[in-house]
């Protein structure tokens, strides 16, 4: 009978087997053991990472919040400052204007004085005597020009402590607007949050910034433009006073000179009248062109949309020409018909585009003229407004001396407010 075959390959033992069992086992309880120490560990590190980033967001949040605090503070010190020195720019450029204005009334008492020496010249004989009129007309001449002296000195001071004080004022303005820039972008920083959509990985977001600075140095440059703007509004406060009372011992000379200035303003105010009506004659004759051209614009874009359909319609022929069988595709005259239409089209179509183009180019030139007169007419209609306003100022020159207050709205560098020109004869710097 058959015999088994034996399965030829290696036999282990029982307790091998055993062995093998017990090893898994071993295994598998240390696995688990590491797992369990692995799973400890990071609840230990999720839990203390979490509270930590919920400690890092609380206390930037809070930093935030006082940053916030802390520039608004500065940009309120800041505002205020800017008003003081704004209502302090007017004060002075208002004393400045009254003093220019004092100085020019005395040409008047000046040429009055010398032409009555000089007609004193013409006496004769015994009459050419130094009498008691000769020397106050004398002593009139030499107090008249030490009061021009002394004006001119407190204008050129005034003109340059304007200066000081727009030029404080700008660095005032600038780190006021830096400071609103600073806590836009600091509040945008406070509302972000997790579910923000505008929230992704920046390249390198720890650098420091070329040009950061210490919030020391922060401090002390708005600290700076601060007390630098204090300083110049108080000699412009000094200024102001000290011009105010040299004002105010000439003021009682400024009724000679009203009725030649208010002459020359009415005709200033004659000669800009002019001119603006001549501007808005030339404005309507332009309006009316610029209507014109607008239209023959449209129809040379009309005109060229219908050479464009009447070119498809040629294309489309030659075309579908193309498409005759056999002996039939021949070059006949309506092959040359189209092929000539085509080119003419052609032609006609660039030289519609070009005219187009330099239709537009006018018409941009027309605007542009256009808006120079219009600028032009604002200008005039601002210099008429200073100019009448001028002749509501001279008014004020009936008044009493002791009475007369200066209440000038002219010369105001914070508003960019135009000057109106200077009228003959009156103080340039």
């Amino acid at each position: 009978m058959a015999t088994l075959s034996e399965k030829p390959g290696k036999r282990f033992t029982v307790p091998d087997w055993h062995n093998s069992s017990s090893l898994i086992s071993a295994d598998a309880e240390r696995q688990r053991s590491t797992a369990c120490q692995v799973r400890q560990e990071a609840r230990a590190l999720r839990n203390e990472t979490n509270n930590q980033a919920k400690w890092n967001e609380h206390d930037n949040q809070t930093r935030l919040t006082e940053r916030i605090g802390s520039v608004n503070r500065w940009k309120e010190t800041l505002d205020k400052c800017l008003a003081d020195i704004d209502a302090e720019i007017d004060a002075l450029a208002q004393v400045k204007e009254a003093a220019e204005r004092a100085l020019q009334a005395k040409n008047l008492p000046l040429d009055v004085s010398i032409e009555c020496l000089t007609l004193r010249e013409s006496r004769r004989a015994i009459d050419v005597v130094r009498d008691t009129a000769e020397e106050e007309l004398h002593r009139e001449v030499k107090v008249i020009e030490k009061a021009r002296r002394e004006l001119q000195q407190r204008v050129t001071k005034a003109f340059e402590q304007l200066c000081r004080l727009q030029e404080a004022r700008q660095q005032l303005s600038w780190d006021n607007r830096c400071k609103m820039e600073a806590l836009e972008i600091d509040h945008v920083c406070l509302s972000l949050s997790v579910s923000s959509p505008n929230i992704s990985f920046k390249v390198n977001p720890t650098r420091v910034p070329a040009g950061s600075t210490a919030l020391e140095e922060w401090e002390q440059h708005s600290r700076g433009n601060r007390e630098r703007a204090e300083a110049e509004m108080r000699a412009s406060a000094e200024l102001r006073g000290a011009m105010a009372l040299a004002i105010a011992q000439t003021n009682n000379e400024l009724e000679a000179q009203r009725v030649a200035t208010e002459f020359a303003l009415r005709k200033r105010i004659n000669d800009m009248q002019r001119a603006h009506h001549e501007l808005k004659w030339q404005e309507q004759n332009t309006l009316e062109e610029i209507a014109e051209l607008e239209e023959d614009i449209r129809r040379l874009e009309e005109d060229l949309r219908r050479k464009a359909q009447d070119l498809k319609v040629a294309h489309t022929r030659l075309e579908t020409r193309t498409y005759r069988p056999g002996k039939e595709l021949c070059r006949d005259q309506v092959q040359y018909g189209l092929t000539d239409e085509v080119y003419q089209l052609e032609g006609t179509i660039q030289a519609l585009r070009q005219k187009l183009l330099e239709s537009q180019n006018v018409l941009d030139s027309l605007y542009r003229q256009l808006h120079r007169i219009q600028t032009d007419l604002g200008y005039k209609a601002n210099s008429l407004q200073l100019d009448n306003k001028c002749l509501d100022s001279r008014k004020k020159l009936v008044v009493p001396a002791e009475k007369f207050a200066p209440e000038l709205d002219t010369f105001n560098r914070t508003t960019n407010r135009e000057l109106p020109a200077l009228q003959e004869g009156q103080l340039e710097l």
